[in-house]
């Protein structure tokens, strides 16, 4: 989408062609065009009205030969995340109808809106129009050239935190998006280098580093694959005090095809998206970078690919992790428990966080539990929990806390093992997976685990995404951030 921003004279608007797009209220009152149009049009443009009930977020119009009315309904008192819902609608009425440019008054979002409550509007219409299609030789969706008509300036600073957001989340659909045989973690590593120019501190940890350090349960899962496993961090500085950072860990299993214990054929193609945890840190990091936030803050990701090659790793085998603790493998698909496991344990170590927040597509049981509507949340702490969970509302984002408790701990212990890496008593498959992720927490920090399996990709398009990767967690951690944080 293509984006310019113009002031406008009052009385001017004849002057352009095209299509114009007005906000008013629920009842598309058109009283406060009266400074943007001659007393003529005002009349055409009552007459028009006159007697229609439109029950529309839209209605449009020919005014005369050159210019095409729209009417953007938003009620009044509407969230940011209604707004911003409200903005994604209209990205989607402009293909439908299959306008190419709008010219937006901006001005006329203050019949019941702030003035910078326009950037929430565009803002939703941008993470709509996002389109993954670099590999397609004739690309969907045309670019919608969008003019913002301005009669006042608004606040620069708004707009650049709007910027960087949507820059943090499309990075990260774009992560998402990659096919496993260019995104594999060799490339992932490299692209994350690239990030040094924008701020952030980038360390990247190899293979054989990791195996020094002792993080055995990250670099059995990608022993399979003729690609590298890597653990990177991301730091970025925003707050010159000695206070600890806010610390973001993300699984990264660039293509998980079970390793050993194979995935059925059917939808394997969707596990290009099992990296979608160590993307939303990225994003979010990119995100902090790009507005410079006045926080510290740390992303850590660990990049494998689990494959079933010759040297792979075998169900019954046994690691000893970074933390000291070992375990069992008993089923190798269930890997992204083992990269979190090092992760984890390596960030607390490290890097002495004031909290610790993990995503990672983890598990099939979450999607049964709770669909694509929420995340599951789990934490061992209530504080942590209720800031996420408010977060998510606001932004739309949302999650919902299950329990965690000694009974389902128990179901983690190995015969054999500190622990085993899966639950074979059946039931409760995330909240297991959760117990298991919460042993590597030796420090009682607090720690918050999203499992965003039914998140992170969709098939089908939703409010603020067009279909496939979907970028959640990037707007709910920066608003996480911002509320709690800055």
């Amino acid at each position: 989408m293509q984006l310019k921003e113009n002031y406008l004279s009052q009385g001017k608007l004849s002057r352009i062609k095209g299509c114009i797009a007005f906000f008013t209220n629920e009842k598309f009152d058109f009283g406060h065009f009266k400074k943007f149009f001659p007393l003529s049009d005002i009349q055409i443009i009552k007459d028009i009205l006159k007697n229609k009930k439109i029950k529309k977020d839209h209605y449009s119009f020919n005014l005369n030969s050159t210019q095409k009315i729209i009417m953007i309904s938003l009620k009044k008192g509407s969230s940011s995340n209604e707004i911003e819902k409200s903005g994604g609608i209209f990205f989607d009425y402009l293909i439908k109808e299959d306008i190419s440019e709008v010219h937006i008054v901006s001005e006329t979002i203050l019949i019941n809106q702030k003035i910078d409550k326009i950037y929430e509007f565009i803002h939703g219409m941008k993470l709509k129009s996002y389109s993954f299609d670099k590999y397609k030789s004739k690309k969907g969706i045309k670019l919608l050239k969008m003019n913002i008509l301005m009669v006042k300036k608004i606040n620069k600073e708004i707009k650049k935190r709007f910027n960087a957001l949507e820059q943090g989340v499309n990075y990260t659909k774009d992560l998402v998006s990659e096919p496993g045989n260019i995104l594999h973690p060799d490339e992932y590593a490299k692209r994350l280098l690239k990030l040094k120019k924008i701020g952030l501190k980038v360390t990247v940890y190899d293979e054989k580093k990791l195996k020094k350090l002792g993080c055995n349960a990250l670099v059995g899962v990608g022993q399979g694959s003729v690609r590298g496993s890597y653990l990177v961090t991301l730091e970025w500085n925003g707050k010159k005090s000695s206070s600890k950072p806010l610390a973001f860990v993300g699984k990264g299993v660039c293509f998980d095809t079970g390793g050993i214990s194979l995935k059925p054929a059917r939808f394997m193609e969707d596990m290009t998206y099992d990296m979608a945890g160590s993307a939303v840190v990225v994003g979010l990091m990119k995100n902090l970078a790009l507005r410079k936030a006045k926080v510290k803050a740390v992303g850590v990701v660990g990049l494998v690919e689990n494959m079933p090659g010759g040297n792979a790793q075998r169900p019954g085998d046994i690691v000893k992790s970074y933390s000291g603790k070992t375990i069992e493998i008993l089923n190798t698909d269930a890997e992204g428990r083992l990269v979190l496991a090092d992760a984890i344990t390596f960030t607390e170590k490290k890097f002495k966080p004031n909290l610790i927040v993990d995503l990672a597509t983890l598990t099939g049981a979450i999607v049964v539990a709770l669909g694509s509507e929420y995340a599951g949340l789990f934490s061992n702490d209530d504080k942590l929990s209720k800031q996420i969970h408010q977060a998510g509302e606001k932004v739309g984002e949302k999650a919902w806390r299950l329990p965690l408790h000694e009974n389902y701990n128990k179901l983690m212990n190995s015969k054999n093992a500190d622990m085993q890496n899966i639950n074979y008593v059946g039931g409760a498959g995330s909240t297991t997976a959760a117990e298991f992720l919460q042993r590597f927490i030796l420090n009682n920090t607090p720690w918050a685990h999203l499992d965003i399996a039914g998140m992170a990709f969709s098939k089908y398009a939703g409010a603020l995404n067009s279909g496939g990767a979907t970028g959640y967690g990037v707007r709910l951690l920066n608003k996480f951030i911002e509320d709690n944080y800055e």
